[in-house]
């Protein structure tokens, strides 16, 4: 069924860590068709961690968030119509639809490709859009659960590698940075995610090495708030540093201590010792992947829940101790 296939297209407009995700996936395919054509579909304002990347082809970038707003109504029809009219013309031999959404999906029919590809367990009605529905297993890990996909498809699923796309390795705002640091994320998607703020900071005051938070420029409240409570340990980021950049400083970094959020996967990616916080959320799905991370969570019978915003006790993340994540974070430090 693969054998003649020429032109690959990969729908995976967003998170950030979801794109993060897919590299694996994008290189186990590369490796099994290296003379084909690969373009990839993604969200406006993701497409620069992408950009310049030797394994993609072609980028289609779309602004998805637009979509949803109905004063955009004619505008979104219109670049869905120029979508459709370029997927088309491109000739896809396989399109697949990593998403499993019924924008993803809808993608996924209008590239016009012989092969439609998708988990047979996706949300919005998205598997009638495909050709053949892969089974995805739901409690395994979402990089294991793309390469699936790509067993699918003939290729190698043990070998998991993340292809970056190349970036400026020492960017100018490295410069303003102590030559030794850790880096913590602090914001996260759902704010039941969101280990407090506070809490940050008082383990930033606790430890040996200064302390870089980055957050986007809408979080940087949340960013200032672990400054002032880091007793001068912790230095802000927030919102002067691009995807790029954001690579470039988190390879230099000693750790990275962090809630479930998009820059914990690029520190995975990168092998940087990962300290996660979690509550709502599973660490089997979307935790940082490899065996050299440490996944910190306060043993609850209703966890994982997948609340988006916090309940009525949040224990989860209230009751989770500053001196019980320096502890672990201290201990796994000092072995390294």
């Amino acid at each position: 069924m693969f054998d003649t296939v020429k032109k690959i297209l990969i729908i995976k407009p967003s998170a950030l860590g979801d794109i993060v995700h897919s590299l694996p996936f994008l290189a186990s395919v590369k490796k099994k068709f290296p003379l084909a054509e690969i373009d990839w579909v993604v969200a406006h304002g993701l497409h620069t961690f992408l950009e310049g990347h030797p394994m993609i082809n072609q980028l289609w970038v779309i602004k998805k968030d637009q979509w949803k707003k109905p004063g955009h109504l004619a505008r979104t029809l219109k670049e869905i119509n120029a979508l459709r009219k370029g997927l088309k013309a491109s000739g896809y031999d396989v399109s697949i639809d990593l998403s499993g959404l019924l924008r993803s999906g809808i993608i996924t029919y209008l590239a016009g490709a012989k092969i439609k590809l998708g988990f047979k367990a996706s949300d919005e009605g998205s598997p009638f859009f495909y050709t053949h529905k892969i089974h995805g297993s739901m409690n395994i890990h979402a990089i294991d659960r793309y390469m699936e996909i790509a067993g699918f498809m003939g290729c190698d699923t043990d070998t998991i590698d993340y292809p970056l796309a190349p970036y400026d390795p020492t960017p100018p705002i490295l410069r303003e940075l102590p030559p030794q640091y850790g880096v913590m994320s602090p914001s996260a998607g759902k704010p039941a995610n969101r280990w407090p703020a506070e809490k940050f900071g008082r383990l930033a005051s606790k430890l040996t090495l200064p302390t870089v938070v980055i957050a986007n420029a809408a979080e940087a409240g949340i960013a200032e708030q672990v400054v002032g409570h880091a007793k001068g340990n912790a230095i802000s980021v927030a919102g002067r540093t691009s995807l790029k950049d954001l690579l470039a400083l988190i390879a230099g970094a000693s750790f990275f201590v962090c809630n479930d959020t998009g820059p914990m996967h690029i520190a995975a990616a990168l092998n940087i010792p990962v300290f996660a916080i979690f509550g709502p959320a599973n660490p089997v799905r979307t935790g940082p992947y490899g065996s050299i991370h440490t996944v910190i969570q306060k043993k609850m019978d209703c966890a994982p829940c997948y609340a988006k915003q916090p309940c009525s006790h949040f224990r989860c993340m209230n009751e989770l101790s500053v001196q019980a994540v320096f502890d672990i974070l201290d201990q796994k430090v000092r072995q390294t």
